[in-house]
C-alpha cells in the first residue's frame, strides 16, 4: 500500500513526502538527485527503471518536471523527454500494475498567452474552460502530458487527476522590476489574491485528489488560493486593482503601511480554483484574508512546510541577475 511520489528532491515532491511520512503512510520518494526525501535514484524516462519503482503501489503523485526556470538551460528534447516521455513511462507502468489512482502536477503557465491580455482589456478569468496557448517548450509539454494522461485514463481506465498549480516556489521573482519594487513577502502575498497558493494547501490538493481520483475517473482542476474577486471585478482590477482590495479590504492600507508594502496598481488575471473546492472538497487555508491576519498579529503568513523547505533553487549554478536565467 505505497504511494510513489516523483520529484521528491524538488520542493513539492519533499512537501508531499514529509506530509505522507508524518501520517505514517508508505512512500516512495523517487527523483533523478538523491536527498533525505529520495528512496529511489533515476531518471522517469528509464522504462524498466520505472516499471520496477511501480511494484506495489497503490497510489502516484507525479510531480517531477523540468520546469519554466530551465528553460533557458536545457533543450526542447530534454524537455520533451522528461515531461512527456518520463510521464507517459510512468503511465504505462501505473497502468501495468493496475494502480489506484494517479495525480500529475501541471501548471497554470501551460494557459501561456491565455493569461495576458491586450491592453485595454480587462484581466482574464482563468477557469477549466479558458483554453491554453502555450508560450514555451514548458507550457507545450505540460500541456502534451496533460494529453496522455486523459488519454490513458479513457483507454485504459487509469484513475487520474491533473492539478493545474498556481505559484507555490518561495524565490524571488524572476522579473528585475518586481524584484526592485516589491520584497519578496509582499509581492507574495499580493499574488495569494490571485495567483498563488501555500506549498501546505497545494500538498492537501494533492493528497485530496488522490484519494477522488478513482471516483472520478479524470479530472483536471486549477488549484490556487481562494481569490475574493468575482467575474464582475475583471475590468476594474486591470484599470485600478487596490480600489477592489480595498472595498473588499477597508484596513489593508494601515497593514500594509505599517510593514511598508504596497499593492499591485493592476492584476492581469484570476485564477478561479472553485472547481476544485467542489470536486475535490479543496479548501485553501491561506489566502489573502489569512495573510492580513498574520499581519495585524505581526505573525508569518507562511506555513509551518514553506519555511521547513525554504527556498531550493532549480540550478546548480548561481545568477547574477536573478534566481534563474530567462529565455
Amino acid at each position: 500500500m505505497a504511494i510513489l511520489v516523483t520529484g521528491s528532491a524538488g520542493h513539492l515532491g519533499e512537501a508531499l513526502v514529509r506530509r505522507l511520512r508524518e501520517d505514517g503512510r508508505h512512500v516512495i520518494g523517487l527523483d533523478i538527485k538523491a536527498s533525505p526525501f529520495t528512496d529511489l535514484v533515476g531518471s522517469i524516462a528509464d522504462e524498466g527503471f520505472v516499471r520496477d519503482a511501480m511494484s506495489g503501489v497503490t497510489g502516484v503523485i507525479h510531480s517531477a518536471t523540468l520546469h519554466k526556470p530551465h528553460v533557458a538551460t536545457h533543450t526542447k528534447r530534454e524537455f520533451v523527454e522528461t515531461n512527456v516521455a518520463g510521464t507517459v513511462a510512468l503511465l504505462e507502468a501505473a497502468t501495468l500494475h493496475r494502480v489506484r489512482s494517479f495525480v500529475f502536477t501541471s501548471t497554470t503557465s501551460a494557459f501561456g498567452a491565455a493569461l495576458s491580455p491586450a491592453p485595454g482589456e480587462p484581466a482574464a478569468w482563468i477557469d477549466e474552460t479558458v483554453a491554453p496557448v502555450p508560450k514555451n517548450i514548458y507550457g507545450a509539454t505540460k500541456i502534451a502530458a496533460e494529453g496522455m494522461c486523459e488519454l490513458v485514463a479513457r483507454k485504459d481506465g487509469l484513475p487520474v487527476v491533473v492539478l493545474r498549480t498556481s505559484r507555490f516556489f518561495p524565490e524571488d521573482d524572476d522579473n528585475a522590476g518586481v524584484r526592485a519594487a516589491y520584497d519578496t513577502a509582499n509581492m507574495q502575498a499580493n499574488e495569494l489574491l490571485y495567483r498563488r497558493a501555500d506549498i501546505e494547501d497545494i500538498v492537501a490538493a494533492h493528497l485530496l485528489a488522490l484519494e477522488r481520483a478513482p471516483a472520478l475517473g479524470f479530472g483536471r482542476y486549477i488549484v490556487s488560493s481562494t481569490t475574493p474577486f468575482t467575474r464582475d471585478d475583471v475590468a476594474a482590477l486591470r484599470r485600478d486593482a487596490p480600489s477592489v482590495v480595498r472595498r473588499l479590504y477597508p484596513e489593508v492600507d494601515a497593514l500594509y503601511a505599517a510593514r511598508g508594502w504596497r499593492l499591485l496598481p493592476s492584476l492581469d488575471r484570476v485564477y478561479d480554483s472553485s472547481l476544485a473546492t467542489r470536486d475535490l472538497g479543496w479548501t485553501p487555508k491561506r489566502d489573502f484574508a489569512f495573510v492580513l491576519e498574520c499581519l495585524r498579529r505581526g505573525e508569518d503568513f507562511r506555513s509551518d512546510m514553506a519555511r521547513a523547505i525554504g527556498k531550493k533553487g532549480y540550478h546548480d549554478a548561481v545568477f547574477e541577475e536573478g534566481p534563474y536565467p530567462v529565455s
